[in-house]
């Protein structure tokens, strides 16, 4: 495709702060001898030229260059990073010039800049996020995890339906939940004061008129108050779909031959370039009528961008709907991710079972050892529909347990290397919506042939081990077997049974139950499957895990139209953790065994140290605030959250911020073959504080478990030995990682779209909130009764006044309220990190915006941490 009016440029590119470097806007991040010239020879190219392969390859090995995923923040779009390889400061990148056409997401080579160029932290500065834009990355086996489950289409029983949020033992695995974050708004890096003195503004790249007479003065600063900076020079992998969803506008200039030629796409992420668009792919009235489309959504994909324009090239791919919608919104979000959200092909779903309904063959009862008689169950959110795990525990001698994992036999169903395998493993894992799913596998599998439905036969693979009252294992069985769920339990039904130990639960708060079993049975085994459970997770603690809890949100939507009623924080019970504990070692059991059988081979997960840098970061700020935390491995990180604090509810507030920074520092969990790392210590799992880990509990759902199934067949001789190199079985763990990422992207979108809608259909919303970062116009807070950060702005208030200082090491915002009669005195607010303030939250005009005003003091009453008695009716919920 020929587009010769392309290389015309327009302005600077959206994202170019008005100091780039060393040599201003326009020209190039690196060197003043830039080699690139323009193609037509009339002006210098906005973007370097990339290193050739052989060069990057080359610069790596001897290490010149550095490799790494970009972030770009995502509310400072100039500002990119990528993680240092040696765990310290992120290295900066500054503008979108020295970012070079990458994105966010994107795997890229980069190269330092001088030091005299490299970012200057002012100590006394209110910036937090010099180390930034992480959306929400901790590792979700960290906490509780839960995969948020959408409301059944056509549930007839109930107008509104409540979703309610599933374990997912990667997100306990990671140490800490995964977090929802509708809280992309924020902070993502502490207010850490490192010297008394200092400037309060921020830092900039040095310019070149600067750079002479500072270059000596920075290269004598601590080096603490540098953040090394660097430049992109190649793109190794273009993660991102370069697909956006935004709006059209018509080019400013109506005389230039551009206009005649291309509209502006103007993407909703600003970390996405401004796009031009031919006019033919543009709706046909779009130029004569653009205000009729000032509110349409669109989708357009990225398919050039030249080193000599400020802005890409894209075609329009489709129009979406009506911004703030939550279908449009939320096709837009799937497509920007790259989810494969399209009906499964002819050809895939002919490699499902023709002839239905569907019953085991007989030759399997032959191959499987038989538990249809054991009073196995499923415990899942009331609406979940795709039933992964089971669980079955019934007494033997001497008072020991026989307890049983089940998981869905999905490997069964899809053959390895035919379509169906194809797909599940480019798709690579569910992606839960607020109000939906899009499967991993046909629903055929997800809902019927593969879920571990209530009262039919199951083809499933099973865990079970002998244990004591305590939770030693005393002996180990794995292999293929058939079981026959008795009742499909939800979180509430176990939890009721775990609270009424002696009581015996009416039938009709009961699901139904096989007539071979009774309530009774079950309840006993849901009671000793939980005594297990408080073992082994007591047990799990002592050894050094580290849990962070963070607040997420659950919806009620209503029935016909689909919109958001309300939302509460859910609430992680005894229930969900008793699943969790047994999910845990099912996978710590599988990972030890694939390992021993394929050393080389076997597909395991692993969990880095935080970043050391953003740790001692966070245990400064955390002793200049009077809360002393050891941050030197997870288990004392954990006994410091624990034992820091009562359970008043100022100190369970405090705790929330303070669980919600310990998050910051954490990497994300990371599939990966056992033959590429050579050094087992690698392997570890940080917030477990275990060797080994793996996935094989939720093959229904994730790619990785159908693979790890696929090894403990052949390790128990089911089937051939893998036949696969490491470095292919690598790839494949890197796709597993980079959709998953996407998939809690996705998810986290979703509930920021639904809360959005909901403020705006049920605003204004008021809530406590605990100030969390104080910066000299502005302070951030965690809204607790949602669970949302917010930035609230001063000039966004009717205050006469504010002043900003550091008393001591803390920084203090003064705010001096107008007052609303003349007569009265004007109220003063001291706002300082863990003040404990009310906040409204309030839609604005423009679409899923809303933001935070502070209430004047007085209007309510509040508690500070005197206040350990509260109100009754103050409670959070």
């Amino acid at each position: 495709m020929s587009h010769p009016d392309y290389r015309l440029t327009l302005g600077t590119p959206r994202g170019v702060s008005s100091v780039v470097g060393p040599h201003g806007v326009g020209a190039s991040p690196g060197d003043k001898k830039s080699k690139n010239k323009s193609i037509r020879g009339k002006k210098k190219s906005i973007f370097e030229s990339y290193m050739s392969k052989e060069d990057v390859s080359e610069g790596l090995k001897r290490g010149t260059l550095i490799q790494g995923v970009l972030r770009i923040n995502p509310k400072k779009f100039h500002e990119a990073f990528i993680p240092s390889p040696d765990g310290d400061r992120d290295i900066f990148i500054d503008g979108v010039v020295a970012r070079n056409r990458a994105l966010n997401g994107d795997l890229v080579v980069v190269k330092l800049l001088p030091e005299e160029q490299w970012k200057v932290i002012k100590p006394e500065s209110g910036d937090k996020e010099t180390e930034g834009a992480y959306e929400s990355d901790p590792p979700e086996e960290l906490c509780g995890s839960h995969v948020l489950q959408p409301s059944p289409k056509g549930c007839n029983d109930s107008p509104d339906v409540i979703i309610e949020a599933q374990f997912d033992d990667s997100d306990a695995e990671n140490g800490h939940g995964s977090t929802q974050n509708v809280l992309v708004d924020g902070v993502k890096k502490l207010s850490v004061c490192v010297h008394e003195k200092g400037k309060e503004d921020v830092g900039a790249t040095v310019t070149k008129d600067e750079s002479t007479s500072v270059a000596q003065d920075i290269r004598a600063l601590p080096e603490k108050l540098l953040q090394r900076s660097a430049k992109v020079v190649y793109i190794m992998e273009k993660k991102h779909s370069r697909a956006a969803m935004g709006f059209l506008k018509l080019l400013a200039d109506k005389n230039s031959e551009l206009f005649r030629k291309y509209a502006l796409f103007s993407p909703s992420d600003h970390r996405v370039p401004r796009i031009y668009v031919p006019l033919k792919d543009c709706p046909q009235d779009f130029v004569t009528r653009p205000k009729d489309y000032a509110s349409t959504l669109f989708i357009c994909r990225i398919v050039d961008w030249k080193e000599d324009s400020s802005f890409a090239l894209g075609q329009l791919a489709k129009s979406l709907g009506q911004a703030g919608e939550i279908e449009p919104e939320t096709e837009g979000i799937l497509t920007e991710y790259g989810v494969d959200f399209s009906d499964f092909s002819s050809e895939v779903l002919d490699c499902l079972p023709q002839g239905l309904p569907w019953t085991i063959p007989p030759e399997e009862f032959s191959k499987r050892r038989d538990l249809r008689k054991d009073c196995v169950f499923t415990i899942d959110p009331s609406t979940a529909r795709d039933l992964d795990d089971a669980l079955s525990c019934k007494p033997v001698a001497d008072g020991i347990f026989e307890v049983g994992v089940h998981i869905a036999d999905v490997s069964y169903f899809v053959p390895e290397g035919s379509e169906l395998d194809k797909v599940a493993a480019e798709r690579a894992t569910s992606v839960y919506l607020v109000q939906k799913v899009v499967p991993m596998l046909p629903r055929l599998l997800c809902e019927e042939l593969c879920s571990l439905n209530p009262m039919t036969d199951k083809l499933t693979f099973s865990v079970i081990w002998m244990l004591t009252p305590e939770g030693k294992i005393l002996s180990e069985w794995f292999g293929r077997t058939i079981i026959h769920s008795c009742t499909k339990l939800s979180y509430d039904h176990a939890q009721s049974m775990i609270e009424s130990p002696t009581r015996t639960v009416p039938e009709t708060e009961l699901p139904p139950i096989a007539p071979e079993h009774t309530s009774d049975e079950v309840h006993q085994a849901v009671l000793n499957l939980h005594r297990i459970a408080q073992e082994l997770r007591k047990q799990r603690f002592l050894d050094g895990a580290l849990r962070l809890d963070q607040l997420k949100l659950a919806f009620t939507l209503d029935h016909e139209t689909g919109l958001p009623q309300g939302c509460h924080i859910y609430e992680y019970r005894d229930s969900n953790k008793l699943v969790e504990e047994f999910m845990l070692l099912a996978n710590m059991a599988v990972a030890h065994k694939i390992h021993r059988a394929f050393p080389e081979r076997a597909l395991l997960r692993r969990h880095p140290p935080p970043q050391t840098r953003m740790l001692t970061d966070l245990e400064e700020f955390c002793d200049q605030m009077g809360v002393p935390m050891d941050v030197s491995s997870a288990s004392t990180i954990n006994k410091s959250l624990t034992k820091l604090f009562g359970d008043d509810k100022y100190s369970l507030a405090r705790k929330e911020v303070l669980t919600n920074m310990c998050s910051r520092p954490m990497q994300m969990a990371l599939y990966f073959c056992s033959g590429v790392l050579q050094d087992e210590a690698q392997f570890r799992h940080y917030a477990l504080n275990v060797p080994r880990y793996t996935h094989f509990t939720s093959p229904i759902r994730r790619f990785a478990d159908v693979t790890v199934h696929r090894l403990l067949a052949a390790a128990l001789g089911y089937r051939e030995p893998p036949d696969v190199a490491p470095s292919v079985l690598q790839k494949r763990a890197d796709h597993c990682n980079d959709r998953r990422t996407a998939s809690k992207r996705v998810q986290e979108l979703s509930t920021s779209l639904f809360f959005a809608v909901m403020v705006k259909e049920s605003g204004p919303l008021e809530s406590e909130a605990m100030v969390l970062g104080v910066l000299s116009q502005a302070f951030d807070v965690l809204v607790l009764r949602y669970g949302v950060q917010k930035r609230i702005y001063c000039n966004a208030l009717p205050l006469r006044s504010h002043h900003f200082q550091k008393v001591g090491k803390k920084p203090e915002l003064t705010l001096v309220w107008e007052p609303e009669d003349t007569a009265q005195e004007p109220v003063q607010q001291v706002i300082t990190i863990f003040s404990l303030v009310e906040v409204v939250l309030r839609a604005e005009d423009a679409a899923l915006k809303y933001s935070a005003i502070l209430k004047q003091p007085g209007t309510e009453g509040l508690l500070g941490p005197q206040d350990e008695a509260c109100d009754e009716d103050n409670k959070q919920d």
